[in-house]
């Protein structure tokens, strides 16, 4: 397993309309296990620490409730609006969109990104509000990483 937990920690660019929040790691595992854990909601809550629970089918097209350590009094009613298998993933809702984009590296590793864009006109309103993801994400990352990482050696 790599040492490496994240290649490229989280950070967030913000201008008056939007905020977007991006990290990237490189995992050492075939892009399947990656994608196998990305799409399946039940299992979130099992290798992820900063979501409480997802339900739904991530499946193009299909709508998911997720609850996430960083507001657990708040359900995001999301829309799956990308589903490329074993390429991209992008969920979200009218005012911002998840992507999460898998690269094969060619050296059995993946390059492993998450990007998350909120915003819109009335954004300035209530942007204080929304508490800073780097940390989330950059936990997120890791645990992917940890968890993709230790399948592919089970795998062996």
């Amino acid at each position: 397993m790599s040492n490496t937990t994240v290649s490229i920690p989280a950070r967030t660019t913000r201008t008056l309309f939007s905020r977007t929040t991006t990290v990237s790691t490189l995992i050492k595992a075939n892009p399947s296990i990656i994608w196998a854990l990305l799409t399946h909601a039940a299992d979130y809550k099992h290798w992820n620490s900063t979501v409480i629970s997802l339900e739904g089918t991530i499946a193009a097209g299909a709508r998911i409730r997720l609850i996430a350590t960083l507001d657990p009094k708040r359900t995001f009613k999301l829309k799956v609006k990308k589903f490329v298998p074993e390429q991209k993933l992008i969920w979200g809702d009218a005012m911002g969109a998840r992507i999460f984009t898998l690269e094969a590296q060619g050296d059995g590793n993946v390059l492993w990104t998450m990007s998350e864009r909120i915003g819109g006109p009335i954004f300035p309103l209530f942007a204080r509000f929304i508490p800073p993801f780097d940390a989330a994400f950059d936990q997120f990352a890791g645990d992917l990483k940890k968890e993709a990482e230790k399948i592919q050696e089970t795998n062996k």
